[in-house]
């Protein structure tokens, strides 16, 4: 019987096109989902929308656009990322998808009949941008540093409230952060959490009245509420696996409490949700805890974060119009931290395509395989594995590692062909010195498949032939 691997992404707010941020994300699970795949793993990655709360109905209004309609606009371009970054998932949970809200009726359901809901009085300043209420220690001069040009919202009104400051969430948090010291990648950010939940938690509002704010998933038996968006679109990771209907299917992906199953991956600025929040709401229902979350840094551009009125935002979409959908999975996967923030400026994305593809993986490609027309080849029909130290990076997440010691076979196949003069040999000499460069272009074609698939495919098809022929460029040089 095959292993199951599920992995998930957030569900970005559909109130913008997508960004370079979410992209680093979508490419990184997408890395994971088709190294399971090649480990002969059955495969669930899910990604997805979150189209509720006052962001997204505000922007509704602001476009005379009733919000379903304006839901859908946006999340059509969600969808057509797939093909622009050339992704593998095969689970796409709207949040106003039919299954998804009854499933986020039932967590609710689950969560007050067991004593973690209670109505009261919620008191609050409110970042609109985050859909979150902030402690006066989060801001910066009395705004959120995360959107400091949005007015911080004050709000007293009725809601419900989870109840996450009851003993038995802290010390079961605890107790699972303890017996999984990887559940947080990396472990600083294991370390952070841990130290959040000790200092005590909260409670928090997740509920909004109706006649504020209509848009969003009914509150079971109260229709003056409307579930907080937060609370809501946590959900989608279990309802996108066929919870609370299809038990097996839940059980087999998300697995069990004895045998968690799931991996999540995160920006820094959802840390506390998905450690914390959604494990929290996980517990209150009697569900089992995420196996693992991964928390990526942001992406800067110039060393400033990305804004439209410095003219700095990267739009990703454009890069792969301009330069393909591999060199910016390249860029993102060997030149970005995989835990820390990282700077992203067209200089260097030049910079490392003209270096790296062009002169790099794709002429050493080229020049082989020119070296080898009318040599002949024994065919390959078995699969090779991926390289062991590949898999030992990926195992731990590092992509940049990961691809790092890929360009080391690139730059040492290059250096033997520079050194040993292939192109001058003769004969026995040459046959020879070419068997070993295919064979080690073709052991690069299967490392690069979970990172740069398109380019491995062309790669591995050209190199599998008998009679090896010229190769079109795979990275053509910049102008």
């Amino acid at each position: 019987m095959r292993k199951n691997y599920y992995i998930t992404t957030t569900l970005p707010y559909v109130n913008a096109k997508p960004h370079i941020g979410f992209a680093l994300e979508a490419v990184q699970a997408d890395v994971l989902a088709r190294f399971h795949t090649l480990l002969g793993e059955e495969v669930i990655f899910n990604v997805g929308t979150d189209e509720h709360g006052k962001k997204i109905y505000e922007k509704a209004l602001e476009e005379g656009k009733t919000p379903q309609a304006y839901v859908d606009e946006y999340a059509a371009k969600f969808e057509a990322l797939k093909k622009t970054m050339n992704l593998s998932y095969n689970k796409f949970v709207r949040t106003t998808d039919s299954y998804h809200v009854e499933a986020a009726e039932e967590l609710w359901r689950l969560c007050e009949k067991r004593g973690f809901i209670e109505k009261g009085v919620y008191k609050a300043k409110y970042c609109v941008g985050c859909e979150l209420e902030k402690t006066d220690s989060e801001l910066v001069e009395g705004k959120c540093p995360l959107h400091p040009n949005k007015e911080l919202e004050l709000i007293e009104e009725e809601n419900y409230f989870f109840k996450m400051s009851d003993p038995k969430i802290g010390e079961a948090l605890l107790k699972y952060y303890q017996e999984n010291s990887k559940f947080v990648i990396p472990k600083h950010r294991m370390n952070e959490i841990n130290n959040f939940v000790k200092a005590g938690l909260k409670d928090f509002s997740i509920s909004r009245l109706k006649e504020k704010m209509p848009w969003g998933v009914a509150v079971p038996g109260d229709d003056k509420h409307v579930q907080y968006v937060w609370f809501d679109a946590l959900t989608s990771y279990i309802s996108t696996i066929g919870w609370p209907i299809n038990r097996q299917e839940f059980e087999s992906n998300w697995g069990t409490t004895t045998t968690p199953n799931a991996v999540q991956v995160a920006g820094k600025d959802n840390l506390k949700q998905q450690t914390i929040m959604w494990q929290a709401m996980l517990y209150a229902a009697g569900l089992p805890f995420t196996k693992q979350v991964l928390i990526h840094g942001f992406i800067t551009s110039g060393g400033q974060k990305m804004s439209k009125s410095l003219g700095n935002v990267i739009d990703p979409i454009e890069y792969v119009e301009k330069y393909g959908t591999d060199a910016l999975r390249y860029y993102l996967l060997a030149k970005m931290n995989p835990f820390e923030d990282s700077d992203f400026t067209r200089e260097k994305f030049e910079d490392a395509y003209q270096a790296d593809l062009a002169n790099g993986l794709g002429n050493l490609v080229a020049r082989v395989a020119a070296m080898a027309v009318n040599s002949k080849f024994e065919t390959r029909n078995s699969k090779p594995e991926i390289s062991s130290n590949v898999r030992g990076a990926l195992d731990e997440y590092k992509f940049d590692e990961a691809m790092g010691s890929i360009w080391e076979k690139i730059k040492s196949a290059d250096r033997y062909v520079s050194e040993k003069r292939v192109w001058e040999l003769k004969d026995k000499e040459k046959e020879e010195a070419l068997t070993s460069l295919v064979g080690e272009i073709r052991q690069i074609a299967v490392d690069l498949q979970p990172f740069l698939p398109e380019t491995a495919e062309k790669i591995k098809n050209h190199f599998a032939q008998e009679t090896i022929t010229k190769i079109p460029p795979l990275f053509p040089r910049l102008s």
